[in-house]
């Protein structure tokens, strides 16, 4: 009984064991073994045929068709990489199993970074569910195929490719587009129209191709765009005002488009926008746009828009700005003092015209932000500002200088004239064949700074979009072995993202030589993605355009390749400025996202005329050479008294006296500047003066030049020439007109100057009235302040003070942009600093002269001031001082000024050619400075930098009531003329009327005017 009991206990236990044996088995088997039993099944045989096809159309080798291209756990599929990654080399084709027929379809196709070199394929359009084709950095050739305009495509990328042609029409075929991507190819013609049909795309990239043309009209119907990028083509007319079809638009980029301006107003309705990008744009200029409501703003950038105007107060406001570029325009005013944006870690405000004091909250930053103010007009500030690697102040302040407050930046005082300086820029120490060049390996940064020794300094500005900032991103390294002679120059070079400058100082004046040297050892030449790109960029020396769109890999037909450039240039005030720039222009994504903008190798500067370096034998001989020397220079000495005395006197020729001076300018050939200007062309004559006729020309180099050409038989033009010279050829300002340089041959005596392409603001004010210039008032308000800015730098900046002598409007010149530059400086003197008043002929034009110098020769800079104050109320009444007599009882333009000043009536001052198109506190407040400067007591009238902060409205105007009187008497003028009429009498021989002494002006635009020049003892 009891074993008929037990049996069947015990087949249920070993049951149990068995149960649960099976269970654990199951339980700890693996992952992979369980999903082997829900393998997804193989797509159908029509797209593994169409993958075997299309592999060989891409040149793809290494799929292997015996696995199932839809298990992702099969060598199909490689993860691809996160949003924003910079990983390549990535595989992957993905089914969509989901259908209800349970069958699983190839839906996206992702080959990144394999240097395929096959051509996009035709087959793809057989994988009719396809949605996402992604095929961005390979070596891809051909064209887009026809056969791709059935499919039903979302996303299609081929960015990053050798794809020429034209972008097909038929791709606006594909309506289910939402993401289209063809950055970074060789496509040429427009963008076209057909592309309107693609309502349902989001994001179009069009940038770094050749594309042409105008941007289609029919492209307003996408309406749910929300990133366009068309940066780096050839696109012409005007940015396309069609921006209010795109409301959802968050990302837009034009940079180095093609496109002219102005920035559209209708830039205005994109509320959404979170990136904006805007560079590069030629043509009409324009006000800060208005993005008051873009509160969702992360990066901006205006850059060399030709923007004007002050910086809007809201910007600093904005939340979430992290990048604001707002470099190389033409802003003016202040900075706010009292915003001071949170989260903008980089902010570029280079090269503009910015002013007033260094806000606190920039001088506090640590070293997380970034700030660029170089090359701006900020005066020196009260504020403690400390000189650190994140804030760039250089040439930030007022004149050019690179100066802060007493414990930051100053240059220190040469040691000694340098002659030649040789860089390995970014690289270490280093002598080729016995040049020693100079290591340069500080590593840079996005707003940088850095003086490395006496002679030169580096200033480094912008920020590689698009990428993670390291410290890397500033120094370029080879990539592969260098087999070029000097290799230690090439192995390492300095990178800019935007803008570098290599600033020499301590340099003796003269003519040099800059040798540059290039090395393109980033981007490769092989067939590989990684040769696509295109690094293109402009090279300036002195500030003048040596290379344009420069690109090294071309210029050789290659890479790791040296390549060298020398120009000719001028040093003058002992510095030079070498400066590479990035204008938008190339690829920025080749071979890795951040690879753009200016690289150089090395530098050497040498001068043309190094001083002879003496072995010990000619050392030696030198103290026997100063003996004999001493005794020549003892019978010099007894020769030039008897010479005085008026023994065997002759007169020196002209040659003679001006080749004996150490001139600090270029000199050129007489053969050159017949050349330029066609064998003195008539038809190149733009104007005559008692000094001579002024001819334009143009250099070999396609340089326009302005040649004064000076009259054989003029003996005080040899005087002015010397004067002028002495003067203009150690200044350099943006308001006074730069002197190339001169030529002296023979009896020819010429003078070789920038052409200025508006004449004269005479010309422009009181010309003849079919070539009168129209000026609206911004425009005269800019000239004005313009002028002030010129004599501020002449009075108070420059080296030593400078009295011009003769202001007037016909010694204000015109460029193409209606900047204004003093001009004609034959008539200067400089100041003798302690002395109260320079000693010296009176010289000058009637109507613009000082009456304290008029009449009594008392010289100062106050002359000038005065001069300033007559230009400035004939800018005001676009009236000529001397001719405008609207009524019997006024002698001049200044009186009648008075007069309505004394009535409180100024406005009928203001020039009736306006209309009603002016700023009336503007005009009011300039026609009180002007007055104010017209004072008859010079102690008086302000200094020429409190007139520039009286015109940008940053000082108040002294109220200071003049007597008219000095003019209205009748008696008291005529004093005045008769005393000018005897001296020119009595020293008749010595006088040489200047009937025009602006170099530019045209005599047609002279004829008749009653503006007398003058000089007498």
């Amino acid at each position: 009984m009891g074993g008929a009991v037990n049996c069947p206990s015990v087949m249920n236990i070993l049951f149990g064991y068995i149960i649960l044996t099976v269970f654990l088995v199951l339980v700890c088997m693996e992952p992979n073994q369980v999903e082997a039993r829900v393998e997804p099944p193989y797509p159908p045989d029509y797209e593994l045929k169409a993958l075997h096809e299309i592999a060989a159309e891409l040149g793809k080798k290494d799929w292997n068709f015996s696995e199932n291209p839809c298990n992702n756990k099969s060598s199909w599929f490689t993860p691809p990489p996160t949003h924003g990654s910079q990983a390549i080399n990535n595989s992957t084709v993905t089914c969509n199993c989901s259908f209800t027929n349970g069958e699983c379809h190839i839906v996206v196709i992702y080959l990144v970074g394999q240097d395929l070199d096959g051509v996009l394929p035709p087959s793809l359009s057989k994988l009719l569910y396809i949605k996402t084709v992604v095929l961005h950095r390979n070596y891809l050739k051909g064209i887009i195929p026809h056969e791709w305009a059935a499919l039903k495509l979302e996303t299609l990328s081929v960015a990053m490719n050798h794809i020429t042609g034209p972008i097909p029409g038929y791709l606006g075929n594909i309506t289910t587009l939402k993401y289209l991507s063809l950055e970074n190819n060789q496509f040429s013609g427009t963008i076209p129209p057909e592309f309107g049909r693609l309502v349902k795309l989001e994001n179009l990239i069009l940038n770094a191709n050749y594309l042409t043309g105008k941007f289609p009209s029919s492209l307003a119907n996408l309406s749910n765009l929300k990133e366009l990028r068309i940066s780096s083509n050839n696109f012409t007319g005007k940015i396309p005002n069609i921006f209010q079809s795109w409301k959802q638009l968050e990302k837009l980029e034009i940079q180095a488009s093609g496109f002219e301006g102005p920035i559209p107003s209708s830039l205005a309705l994109l509320h959404n926008l979170v990136e904006l990008r805007i560079s590069d744009l030629p043509g009409e200029g324009s006000k800060f746009p208005n993005l008051k409501n873009m509160k969702n703003m992360y990066r901006l950038m205006l850059r060399s828009c030709n923007v004007s105007g002050t910086i809007p107060d809201y910007i600093w406001e904005f939340p979430q700005v992290q990048i604001l570029d707002l470099s190389f325009n033409k802003l003016e005013g202040n900075i706010s003092d009292s915003e001071s944006p949170t989260e903008t870690q980089y902010m570029y405000l280079t090269k503009n015209s910015l002013a007033g004091h260094i806000p606190e909250w920039m001088s506090i930053r640590d070293s997380r932000y970034q700030i660029d103010l170089s090359y701006n007009n900020f005066s020196e500030s009260h504020q403690s500002l400390s000189c650190r690697e994140n804030l760039n102040l250089f040439q930030s302040f007022s004149g050019g200088k690179n100066l802060g407050p007493d414990n930051c930046l100053k240059n220190l005082p040469c040691s000694k004239d340098w002659y030649s300086v040789n860089i390995n820029c970014g690289g270490g120490a280093t002598t080729i064949n016995g040049v020693d060049y100079e290591a340069d390996e500080d590593l840079g940064g996005p707003a940088k700074y850095f003086p490395l020794g006496e002679t030169w300094e580096t200033s480094s500005t912008g920020l590689f979009w698009d990428i993670d900032v390291t410290s890397r991103d500033f120094i370029a390294q080879n990539v592969s072995i260098l087999r070029i002679k000097n290799s230690e120059l090439y192995t390492r070079a300095r990178l800019s993202p935007l803008s570098l400058t290599y600033y020499f100082r301590c340099l003796a004046n003269g003519n040099y030589t800059v040798t540059l040297h290039f090395a393109e050892i980033v981007i490769r030449d092989n067939r590989s993605y990684q040769s696509l790109g295109r690094r293109i960029f402009d090279v300036y020396v002195q500030e003048k355009l040596e290379l344009k769109d420069f690109n090294i890999k071309n210029e050789e037909k290659g890479v790791d390749k040296a390549v060298i450039r020398k120009f000719k240039t001028v040093v003058r005030n002992k510095t030079l400025t070498i400066r590479f720039h990035w204008a938008g222009k190339g690829t920025t994504a080749i071979p890795r996202r951040g690879t753009y903008g200016p690289l150089i190798s090395a530098i050497s500067v040498d001068s043309d005329h190094k001083p002879q370096v003496l072995n010990a034998w000619e050392k030696n001989l030198k103290f026997v050479v100063g003996a004999v020397v001493s005794v020549l220079c003892l019978i010099l000495v007894i020769l030039g008294i008897l010479w005085w005395k008026g023994y065997f006197r002759s007169k020196p020729s002209r040659e003679q006296v001006l080749r004996g001076l150490d001139l600090q300018t270029g000199f050129f050939t007489f053969i050159q500047m017949k050349a330029a200007t066609n064998y003195f062309d008539a038809a190149n004559k733009i104007g005559e003066g008692g000094f001579g006729a002024v001819y334009k020309g143009v250099l070999l180099d396609g340089t326009i030049i302005a040649i004064k050409k000076l009259s054989s038989k003029s003996r005080q033009g040899d005087r002015e020439f010397l004067n002028e010279l002495g003067m203009i050829s150690g200044l350099q300002h943006p308001n006074v007109v730069r002197l190339y340089g001169c030529c002296v041959e023979g009896t020819q005596l010429l003078l070789v100057y920038e052409y200025m392409e508006n004449n004269s603001l005479a010309h422009a004010l009181f010309g003849p009235q079919e070539s009168r210039l129209i000026l609206d008032w911004p425009s005269r308000q800019k000239i004005c302040l313009d002028i002030a800015k010129g004599l501020a730098f002449l009075h108070e900046e420059s080296s030593l003070t400078i009295v011009h002598r003769d202001i007037k409007s016909t010694n204000v010149l015109l460029d193409s942009n209606l900047n204004a530059k003093i001009s004609d400086f034959g008539l200067a003197k400089f100041d003798e600093g302690e002395n109260t008043h320079i000693s010296t002929r009176i010289a000058g034009t009637i109507g613009y002269m000082a009456p304290e110098y008029a009449l009594w020769g008392y010289l100062t800079y106050k002359a000038d001031v005065y001069s300033f104050g007559i230009v400035a109320l004939e800018i005001v009444a676009g009236k000529n001082n001397t001719k405008y007599r609207p009524e019997g009882d006024y002698v001049c333009l200044q009186d009648r000024a008075l007069v309505l000043q004394q009535k409180g009536n100024l406005m009928e001052l203001v020039d009736p050619r306006l209309g009603k198109e002016f700023n009336e506190e503007e005009a009011i407040r300039m026609a009180k400075v002007a007055l104010l400067c017209t004072n008859s007591s010079p102690a008086l009238r302000p200094t020429m930098s409190e007139v520039v902060n009286m015109l940008e409205g940053r000082a108040l105007v002294p109220k200071l009531i003049m007597d008219p009187s000095i003019f209205a008497d009748e008696s008291r003028f005529g004093v005045l003329k008769d005393q000018f009429n005897q001296m020119q009498s009595r020293k008749s021989s010595e006088i040489t009327p200047i009937t025009q002494s602006s170099i530019y002006s045209s005599s047609t635009a002279w004829s008749g005017s009653s503006s007398t020049s003058v000089q007498h003892p």
